[in-house]
């Protein structure tokens, strides 16, 4: 965290997730001939549905495009908290995989879903789809789903994968982690401590390579992909040396590339300034100081013990505040992400990585669904002083509120651009000097799908946060896609998305050619009605925030 004090951020108030993608059609720009994309299944017989894993034999379902194992455990049943993940022992008998499990413990759940909550604990299970029909001997890429939620929501089951892996030819599997206190909580001595939903996804990579051959992947062709706080975790592992040699690519959508930082009233309101990640001391201080809030107090021992018979009911009024603590300073963290990825400690592989065109507007827009004042041409100024202090007349000057159609319009709009894309932009460039192949993009559909329910007059949704997320999945079961033009614009961003997944290389049929980034100036492709490159970083004045501190 900023300045050393981990902070909240509010539960609930957006999910995330990883994908991005692009429209058939884009005027002048050069198009790939379709080599090397993946267009649909391959042509075979139908899938077995029923496969032998180290979980024990799965008895999964087919649809008419694709065959589900769901609810499958990638690690034993937790029997005590705070401890980290071990792999599953293998089951007896035929496993019934048919049904989802339920979501790890939260408050709330992703957009698109029902509103359902969760007191589980016992709750590391994935869903595993693949296309219905699959050559004999097949090796099909294998991409594993990070889900985002601000740390404190979603689940597996949310994230309907069945159009992405049918068309994309692939295997996806996605996954429960522990979410809030429940994977986040620090203690001094604690294994583990801060990192326990972290470490599920490592646990859920080593699974999936152990046992990608079962459903015709290959356990060498891993791509992890994910998106908001699902893609700021997967980026962190870039660094982490315990994951390098568990994934060949990684996607990252809305996770800032290590990057991302928010000023004061950045991510929302009221709120101190924040990054995704934290030291183990500060980790281990917010735990001792949240367990004395519910009578928990003395010892780090006694603290735990006391923490490990609470009831869940108790341990929910402190769990929104274990969001963007991810801790670092552990075994599984050694370095602040964003520090070891400036200086080059990365694993280096492919990396696609992105933001939407309208990031903050999600946030700012559910803020003023609860507060309608909150944003006003009076506590406008006000609000960006306490953001940028000394810098606030250099960026009262660059953002006047009156050159936008509300006040709220443009506090988002300066966020999106110093918090969200100019990060993006400095990670990926980062990420070049260091010799990764890097592929940007911005997505940008102006209709994409309010999957926040924050639109208004005074903040439209545009491209908002998590807005991308319909366009890879069927969030909750449904299609959210408004239109053709939504479903073309789908079906390019699977291509894309795919065939990056199975060599590296980002193509779709028809499609402008995806241009790898050669530094912070692009080409970054804009995935939007017109699919196109572009200058993020002019677009939104990076080179002006590079000389503002947060």
């Amino acid at each position: 965290m900023t300045g050393g004090s981990p902070v909240t951020r509010a539960a609930g108030a957006v999910v995330v997730v990883l994908v991005l993608a692009l429209a058939g059609c884009a005027g002048g720009a050069t198009t790939d001939d379709g080599a090397g994309s993946a267009t649909g299944s391959d042509a075979g017989a139908p899938a077995p549905l029923t496969v032998d894993t180290s979980s024990g034999t799965l008895h999964g379902l087919a649809t008419p495009r694709s065959r589900q194992f769901l609810g499958v455990r990638y690690a034993a049943a937790l029997t005590q908290r705070w401890t980290l993940p071990q792999p599953p022992a293998k089951a007896d008998g035929v496993v019934d995989a048919t049904r989802s499990a339920r979501p790890c413990a939260q408050a709330g759940v992703a957009p698109g879903a029902d509103a359902t909550a969760s007191t589980t604990e016992d709750c590391l299970f994935a869903d595993i789809t693949t296309p219905r029909h699959i050559r004999p001997g097949a090796k099909l890429p294998v991409m594993v789903w990070s889900h985002g939620g601000g740390y404190t929501s979603g689940s597996a089951a949310v994230y309907d994968a069945q159009r992405l892996a049918s068309d994309g030819n692939v295997i996806v599997v996605t996954v429960n982690k522990r979410l809030g206190v429940f994977g986040y909580l620090g203690l001094p001595g604690l294994a583990g401590g801060g990192d326990f939903g972290l470490a599920d996804v490592v646990a859920a990579l080593k699974w999936s390579k152990v046992n990608a051959a079962a459903f015709g992947g290959d356990p060498d062709n891993i791509t992890l992909f994910g998106e908001s706080d699902g893609a700021m975790s997967s980026s962190a592992l870039l660094t982490s040396p315990q994951a390098g040699d568990l994934f060949d690519k990684l996607a990252l959508s809305s996770g800032g590339t290590c990057q991302l930082n928010w000023p004061r009233n950045g991510l929302f309101v009221g709120m101190p300034p924040t990054t995704p990640y934290a030291s183990r001391d500060a980790s281990d201080d917010l735990g001792m100081s949240e367990a004395r809030k519910i009578g928990c107090a003395g010892s780090p021992p006694a603290v735990l013990d006391c923490l490990r018979r609470a009831p869940v009911s108790k341990l929910m009024t402190i769990f929104p505040v274990f969001s963007d603590v991810l801790a670092y300073g552990t075994p599984l963290l050694p370095d602040d992400p964003a520090a070891a990825l400036r200086a080059g400690n990365v694993a280096h592989v492919p990396v696609l990585s992105g933001s939407n065109q309208n990031e903050q507007n999600a946030f700012v827009g559910g803020a003023l669904k609860a507060n309608p004042n909150l944003i006003t041409a009076q506590t406008y100024p006000t609000l960006v002083r306490e953001a940028y202090g000394a810098a606030a007349p250099r960026v009262l000057d660059r953002y006047p509120p009156t050159a936008f159609a509300s006040p709220a319009l443009a506090f988002a709009t300066m966020i999106t651009d110093s918090s969200w894309a100019c990060p993006t932009v400095a990670g990926n460039a980062a990420l070049v000097r260091h010799g990764n192949p890097v592929y940007g993009y911005e997505f940008a559909d102006p209709n994409a799908p309010d999957v926040n329910g924050a639109g208004s007059r005074s903040v439209p949704q545009g491209a908002a946060h998590a807005t991308d997320l319909p366009y890879l999945f069927d969030l909750g079961g449904k299609s959210l896609l408004h239109n053709a033009d939504q479903r073309r614009l789908a079906a390019t961003m699977i291509s894309y998305w795919t065939s990056f997944a199975r060599d590296g290389k980002p193509t779709a049929p028809g499609a402008p050619r995806w241009q790898r980034l050669t530094g912070p100036d692009g080409p970054t492709l804009q995935l939007g009605p017109t699919i196109k490159p572009v200058d993020v970083g002019a677009e939104h004045h990076c080179d002006f925030w590079a000389g503002i501190s947060t």
